[in-house]
């Protein structure tokens, strides 16, 4: 060890450590950025610590280049809750670091909030209106905003409705809005009125009694609440208690789509500063949003997954929405889960923390058996609606029309001629799964994927949902040149263009990620679909969850057997996850009788009988003792690492090593073996998986050997990764 003081930095780069730098004058401060030289490159760093000796020769390390930040830019225990997931999720802590700061941040720009502006309606405006053309709907649009919040815009406003810089532009030069810098005054004064809220059930009531007492402290709460249960009018109490005591909420939702609908029910309710986080900002807007909520002038942030690392001036509550959905573990790079390490963050800033869903995950009603989770339940609709009639149909010997048997399709016009609305689910989309040649059977296959191309009629492409390669469908076999190619299976497009056939009188719509690319397309559908301009949707995993359609009374299942016969030891719980959530969509309202018709080829498999002639949380208690006799997660830890090369070999010769490298660590470990679609975007990929009964083993094990592993001659011919609590296994 050399007697020298240097600065222990987190620098985004692969490797796994940290890297000490010398600095001139002042020690930079704990937790803010630096300009380091790394290789030929600049790199923004974080200070990870202040050391007054370091192991590497100090003639052989640089300086910093300079210092950005005069003091940390993150709260204490955020900074905290980073370095835990670095260490925990065993990933390279500078590009941790990197993931969770905002990106201009990590390119270096000062963390400093710039003025806020506001736009007022002039006279000028408000004479405007009335002239508008009937085809001007951005620019009525923007009015109506501005009526609604009483003549002035602010930017936190139009950063939830998504107006782009241009329209405010036009309306500054013709006058019509005034720009000016504001000040925000308090922003915790909550509206005295409160007539929207909903009346309380007995259950609801309970749920509030039993949290309310501890809002001041860490205590984590699972809301098990059947769908339509009234979940998210015990939240909006709860944070009106919160925010009366002068606290931030942040409030974590699985998907982009259900952000803005969330966004305007809060905003009817509270008179307070809310900001939406989610992937479709611009780097300034979500900057901007991180540094308010940072100073403390954000009352309520809410957000996809990401959002769980927005610093909090005064953190108050912690809800993360369909606590169950997969979109809250990231599946590529920093592999994290945003539920578990939201636990986590309570835990360290003593916030309670709320998690929600009509289908509790394995993980947290484990939880709730360690005492670590106290467990409310919510077993009645609210607002007196009534559980739908849930039928599985037996479509063995039955014609099927494009997939749909003759009695969903006699349902579905029986609840469309009382006016109300029907759900067609198909978690597939596209015309068909596959391509094939009627004279040779060519099956059109992915050339870089072992995976068949699912054929997307309307831009006559064939698309690997794996790798995202489009070609252009071929018109004639490329084996026997014979121009009978046919689709085979059934897509959303396929189902699409069947159900308009079959009512051609009904408004047909099809909500899948194909048809909502473009940007507030799902809140347009959603809108749609409220105000009964579609009678009929179609619809993927996008409308399982979280949606409140009134009219909606009948929901059709046309295939479950595809995901019923999986070899994923997680099969069970996400197919009746799936079913359960779907089925909540039909007769939320009291004027109106669900009804749910799943189709089946195997009406007697345990999963559909258990699930509909019990209930979830009868299957859910089974599938836990089947995991703790099996000894598989929640019950084990484990972790997968994953490599991929171009041959098979690399990436089998590594993993061995590693399995060489744990042989005496304790571990069970399985593998190494392909995986289960070896073949993927050109790489051919294996998997090794490691398990232990304790957590705190698992990590014990990886944590020593891991950075080793990229000391390995075989470690630099492949890209590998290592999934700690993996999701999907295989």
């Amino acid at each position: 060890m050399f007697q020298q003081p240097v600065a222990r930095l987190a620098v985004p780069t692969p490797l796994r450590r940290t890297f000490d730098y010398l600095y001139q004058g002042q020690a930079p401060a704990v937790g803010s950025r630096v300009e380091v030289p790394f290789g030929r490159q600049t790199l923004v760093a974080t200070v990870l610590s202040l050391a007054d000796q370091t192991p590497v020769d100090p003639k052989k390390l640089k300086y910093i280049k300079q210092t950005i930040d005069s003091e940390c830019i993150l709260p204490a225990q955020l900074f905290k809750l980073i370095k835990f997931a670095a260490s925990y999720y065993q990933y390279p802590i500078g590009e941790v670091f990197s993931a969770c700061l905002p990106t201009l941040l990590n390119k270096g720009q000062a963390a400093e909030l710039e003025p806020e502006w506001q736009w007022s309606l002039t006279p000028e405006g408000r004479d405007a209106i009335p002239k508008l053309r009937k085809n001007a709907v951005k620019q009525q649009q923007l009015f109506q905003l501005c009526l609604d919040c009483n003549g002035v815009l602010t930017e936190a406003q139009l950063a939830n409705h998504d107006f782009i810089p241009s329209y405010l532009k036009t309306f500054e030069e013709k006058g019509w809005l005034l720009k000016s810098a504001y000040e925000t005054s308090s922003i915790y004064e909550p509206s005295s009125s409160y007539d929207n809220r909903l009346e309380l059930n007995e259950e609801q009531q309970s749920a509030i009694n039993t949290m309310k007492p501890h809002l001041d402290t860490f205590k984590g709460f699972l809301i098990d609440g059947v769908t339509s249960s009234g979940k998210t009018e015990v939240y909006m109490q709860l944070i009106q208690q919160v925010l009366s005591n002068h606290k931030q909420v942040l409030m974590l939702v699985p998907e982009i789509g259900l952000t803005p609908q969330t966004v305007k029910r809060i905003e009817r309710r509270f008179n307070v500063p809310i900001a939406m986080l989610h992937s479709g900002l611009t780097d300034k807007q979500r900057l901007n949003i991180w540094l308010k909520a940072r100073e403390g002038k954000l009352s309520i942030i809410i957000g996809t997954r990401s959002a769980l690392f927005t610093p909090l001036a005064k953190p108050g509550l912690i809800i993360v929405d369909e606590e169950h959905d997969l979109s809250y573990k990231q599946q590529e790079g920093f592999r994290y889960s945003a539920r578990d390490l939201a636990l986590v963050r309570a835990q360290y800033e003593q916030t309670p923390i709320i998690l929600g869903s009509a289908t509790p995950s394995m993980e947290s009603l484990h939880n709730v058996q360690q005492g670590k989770l106290e467990l409310v339940r919510l077993t009645k609709r609210a607002g007196d609606a009534k559980p739908p009639h849930i039928k599985v149909l037996d479509v063995r010997q039955r014609h099927l029309n494009h997939g749909l048997s003759q009695p969903l399709i006699d349902n579905m016009r029986r609840h469309l001629d009382q006016g109300q609305q029907c759900m067609v689910f198909l978690n597939r989309r596209g015309f068909a799964p596959t391509l094939m040649c009627h004279e040779c059977g060519w099956i059109a296959d992915c050339q870089r994927c072992d995976r068949h191309m699912t054929y997307h009629q309307k831009f006559k492409r064939l698309h690997c949902h794996h790798c995202d390669k489009q070609v252009f469908t071929p018109k004639r076999c490329p084996e026997c040149q014979s121009p009978q190619l046919n689709p085979v299976g059934l897509g959303t497009e396929r189902l699409e263009e069947a159900l308009t056939e079959l009512f051609p009188d009904k408004a047909v719509a099809r909500i899948d990620r194909d048809s909502t690319r473009r940007k507030d397309s799902m809140q347009h559908f959603v809108q749609a679909i409220k105000n009964n301009e579609i009678d009929i949707l179609i619809g993927t995993q996008m409308l399982a969850k979280g949606h409140h359609f009134p009219k909606l009374s009948l929901v059709g299942v046309v295939d479950t057997d595809g995901c019923l016969f999986s070899a994923d030891f997680r099969a069970t719980e996400r197919t009746a996850q799936l079913l359960t959530q779907v089925a909540g969509r039909a007769g939320r309202s009291k004027d109106i009788k669900g009804e749910v018709v799943i189709q089946s080829h195997h009406p007697d498999h345990p999963l559909l009988v258990n699930l509909f002639t019990q209930d979830y949380q009868t299957l859910s208690q089974k599938v836990l003792e089947e995991r703790q006799e099996a000894q598989l997660p929640p019950y084990a830890a484990m972790a997968i690492f994953r490599a991929e090369a171009s041959t098979l070999e690399m990436p089998m010769t590594f993993l061995n090593e590693v399995k060489q490298q744990l042989s005496h660590s304790g571990l069970t470990v399985y593998g190494p073996f392909p995986a289960p679609m070896p073949k993927r975007a050109g790489k051919m990929r294996a998997q090794l998986m490691v398990q232990h009964p304790e957590r705190k083993a698992l990590q014990n094990a990886l944590t020593p050997i891991t950075p080793t592993l990229e000391q390995l001659t075989s470690a630099r011919k492949v890209r590998w990764s290592i999934d700690v609590d993996p999701q999907e296994v295989f």
